[in-house]
């Protein structure tokens, strides 16, 4: 198997580079677990994106966040425990997760490993603050406080933070559809880090908080992006097969043509 890839934005001689510097490190030739098992720390931020309706609404609505109107690249955000016994990394994040007859709906605790799934999350991102051990351990504990206090995910508040997006006036303000005890995903990130005296995104209400701009923190940090090469669209893979069997019939036209009499 081929080592991975890694780009360095700016450039740097480190393949752990300190996270007081902001820089993003991009990374080829992973598949989600290899990327996930390589990057993940307790105290770090992952952010993704996938292919459902709430996922592609989302990234639709972060278009407001760019100057082009682009369409963001993520609908979600979590925060990484770290390594538990049964050898799996596990995150803390605010969800909606059904699985079978049973509902999962806010703050929760879930194996890393439900990113694996390459069809379902297409974008991934790993975030490094270069968080102090008393930080990490702010972040867990707060954390799990709002897991033990089972604070839901807030459907409600993820409307009023499209509102705000529209009307960008709204964005420091209140969330118009506010609740008490709940938080959708980037808000509870939002949340846990400024427990520890860390803003990730100045001047936003906290439950107006959007994946997107976790991303685009002007806190010192370091992004490790999963860069997948883009695949061939299917008339590409088409053109491609009818001009070798061309090639092929011709050779062998010319093959007969040459042969003696």
């Amino acid at each position: 198997r081929t080592l991975p890839r890694l780009t360095v934005v700016p450039d740097t001689i480190s393949m752990q580079p300190t996270a007081v510097q902001d820089q993003t490190v991009v990374v080829t030739g992973l598949s989600n677990r290899e990327f996930l098992e390589l990057y993940a720390r307790p105290g770090r931020i992952g952010l993704s994106g996938g292919i459902t309706f709430i996922d592609k609404a989302i990234c639709r609505a972060e278009r407001h966040l760019d100057e082009r109107e682009h369409w963001g690249s993520w609908s979600h955000a979590f925060l990484f425990q770290g390594q538990r016994p049964d050898g799996h990394h596990w995150v803390i994040e605010s969800d909606l997760q059904i699985h079978r007859k049973h509902i999962q709906l806010g703050v929760q605790e879930n194996r890393v490993a439900k990113y694996f799934d390459e069809k379902l999350y297409t974008n991934l991102a790993v975030l490094d603050f270069g968080m102090a051990e008393e930080q990490i351990a702010c972040l867990l504990r707060e954390g799990l406080e709002l897991v033990a206090n089972r604070a839901r995910y807030s459907l409600r508040e993820l409307f009023g933070t499209l509102i705000a997006l529209n009307r960008p006036e709204l964005r420091s303000r209140q969330n118009l559809l506010a609740r008490e005890s709940s938080m959708y995903c980037s808000a509870l990130v939002q949340h846990l880090f400024r427990k520890t005296g860390l803003d990730l995104a100045p001047g936003v209400d906290l439950k107006n908080t959007t994946p997107e701009d976790i991303a685009r923190a002007t806190v010192p940090h370091v992004t490790y992006l999963l860069q997948r090469q883009v695949a061939r669209s299917k008339l590409t893979e088409l053109k491609t097969r009818l001009r070798r069997r061309v090639g092929a019939r011709i050779r062998q036209i010319k093959r007969r043509g040459t042969k003696p009499a």
